[in-house]
């Protein structure tokens, strides 16, 4: 590997960014993430930039803003440094829920923030499991949309040998996604008819599918506040399923997420490392974190080799 690569972590995702250098044998780049006394964010790159190929590790995960900001004033520093190149390397895409007008008079948040990326200077985006996979049309640099399904897949095979089992999408949108990974674990599949009665409200209505006496596994590209979740895993239960189980990418667990999960029929939710998980969460027996570090630094040795990225995901 070259050595004009570079790479530097905000303080959303340190301990990825820490799995990511190990995993391409690289140290972390110094630099110096502060506040001033009125909360605004102090940025200083503490290495020589120059014509270097450099990439910014940074989930916008909660406190969205500041993460957000900090990613920003970190690509901008870079670029004004004369760097060749800055990738934001974005494992959760905040704001990515909004890419569309669902009323009048309210923004499409996703596409502002991608503007703002754009305009910070970002020359190239490595994110992971995009809400919606149009997403990537609102950016005007190239973006690699990544999918944590090889980890995921890769667990669930050893997890489940032997047993029956049916994958289940929590709502008509994630029926792809479901399908594709019933297809590689020879597994069923179920949609649970879900309605959602506000935002960070839903209400699961109907099972369509077999799922009685199976090993039922709930897909999903995140879990906010769990509503979906557990609903579906109750409904599911009421079906006859054996267990149910909960595999998400981003663990974003806000509110009233941890109490949820661990009142509710789900024996096991396992999540990805894109989102550090709260002390609530970590204490929660039935969550466990599989690391996407890996996945994300062959991303990045292929990017800044100029090798084929899509190759990852056969």
């Amino acid at each position: 590997m070259k050595n004009d690569l570079l790479i530097f972590s905000g303080n959303a995702t340190p301990e990825l960014a820490k799995r990511i250098c190990e995993y391409l044998h690289r140290p972390l780049g110094e630099s110096m993430v502060k506040r001033f006394s009125d909360g605004e964010i102090r940025i200083e790159i503490q290495e020589n930039v120059r014509d270097k190929d450099v990439f910014i590790v940074q989930s916008t995960c909660t406190p969205v803003n500041e993460n957000l900001m900090e990613l920003l004033l970190m690509i901008d520093a870079c670029s004004r440094a004369s760097s060749r190149r800055v990738t934001a390397v974005i494992p959760y895409y905040g704001y990515s829920r909004q890419d569309k007008k669902v009323a009048p008079r309210v923004p499409i948040s996703a596409r502002l923030v991608a503007d703002l990326l754009i305009v910070a200077g970002a020359k190239r985006v490595i994110t992971m499991d995009l809400h919606a996979g149009q997403i990537q049309g609102f950016f005007n640099c190239p973006v690699d949309n990544l999918f944590a399904a090889p980890v995921l897949l890769s667990d669930m095979r050893e997890s489940f040998v032997g047993k029956p089992l049916v994958i289940v999408s929590p709502d008509a949108g994630g029926v792809e996604r479901a399908r594709a990974f019933a297809k590689r674990v020879h597994a069923e599949l179920a949609i649970v008819d879900k309605r959602r009665l506000a935002p960070n409200q839903a209400e699961a209505m109907n099972v369509i599918g077999e799922v009685d006496g199976k090993v039922a596994i709930i897909l999903d590209d995140m879990a906010d506040t769990a509503g979906t979740l557990t609903q579906a895993a109750q409904a599911l239960m009421q079906r006859g399923a054996a267990e149910v189980h909960a595999y998400v990418s981003h663990p974003v667990l806000s509110g009233p997420a941890v109490e949820r999960i661990g009142a509710s029929a789900i024996k096991t939710l396992v999540v990805t490392n894109t989102i550090p998980l709260s002390p609530a969460a970590t204490e929660l027996d039935k969550i466990r974190v599989l690391s996407i570090a890996s996945l994300v630094g062959e991303a990045i040795i292929r990017s800044h080799r100029g090798d084929s990225v899509s190759s990852l995901f056969p």
